[in-house]
């Protein structure tokens, strides 16, 4: 252990204590706070490590940031298991004509991204199972075009389907750390969300792990990309469907 890491230790054990913090421990955090400011995109915990005198510390340094920056005017959030800065959620209103409008998504694209969140991986057959009616080629083009979705490989069953996931720009969007965030059914029941449902009806807890499940195999590299650039320009042409008929 160095001089450096022993002086930043004891200078977190005397911040629980109320003694001023020393020089070191304020040039990392200001190093942290300067990268998280700066950067475009959330940072994980490594990419900040990596900038400061003692790595080891970011974790300890991140939660004094966030402790640091609670109930002011942007607060340090973790999404999608990583570190950014975002406007207090009782602000938002204050920004709302400087930000571009993001495009709404229909009905049908709502409940097919819900559907990808809580159920993935999941087919399109799948998808179109548990909405009751066939949907529009276009909605699963327009989830993908946002990045919220993407295909994740291919189901081991006869026509190999593609299977669908959410991305980390999902989480990052909807404000989650990890998937394990979104509402379960009582969370959904005390919003008013949902009524009148079966008693045996439940909500899935859809996994984190990133890797692909047992019945999936991946999709080849080239093949991925060509599936992408085509579906996306056929997609281009009915981006705006709502147009599902009923599964039968």
């Amino acid at each position: 252990m160095s001089a450096a890491f022993r002086r930043l230790a004891a200078e977190l054990g005397g911040l629980v204590q109320g003694t001023e913090p020393t020089p070191e421990f304020d040039r990392a955090m200001r190093i942290a706070e300067a990268l998280l400011f700066a950067a475009k995109e959330p940072l994980g915990e490594e990419e900040i490590a990596r900038m400061l005198p003692e790595p080891a510390l970011a974790g300890m340094i991140l939660a004094r940031l966030r402790q640091h920056y609670a109930g002011r005017g942007v607060e340090l959030q973790r999404l999608a298991g990583k570190w950014t800065f975002r406007t207090a959620p009782d602000l938002g209103y204050l920004l709302a004509e400087t930000t571009e409008e993001p495009r709404k998504l229909t009905r049908a694209g709502l409940e097919t991204l819900a559907i990808i969140a809580y159920h993935q991986p999941v087919t399109r057959a799948e998808i179109e199972d548990i909405r009751g009616v066939a949907s529009h080629r276009g909605t699963l083009d327009m989830l993908l075009e946002t990045g919220w979705v993407r295909m994740r490989g291919r189901r081991r069953t006869p026509g190999r389907p593609i299977t669908y996931g959410t991305t980390e720009a999902f989480l990052v969007h909807f404000n989650l750390d990890r998937l394990s965030d979104l509402p379960g059914l009582d969370e959904m029941k005390g919003a008013g969300l949902v009524e009148g449902i079966n008693p045996g009806f439940i909500v899935p807890l859809p996994s984190d792990d990133p890797g692909l499940a047992a019945d999936e195999d991946a999709l080849e590299p080239d093949l991925f990309e060509a599936l992408t650039e085509d579906r996306l320009a056929e997609g281009e042409e009915a981006l705006d469907p709502d147009d599902d008929v009923p599964h039968r």
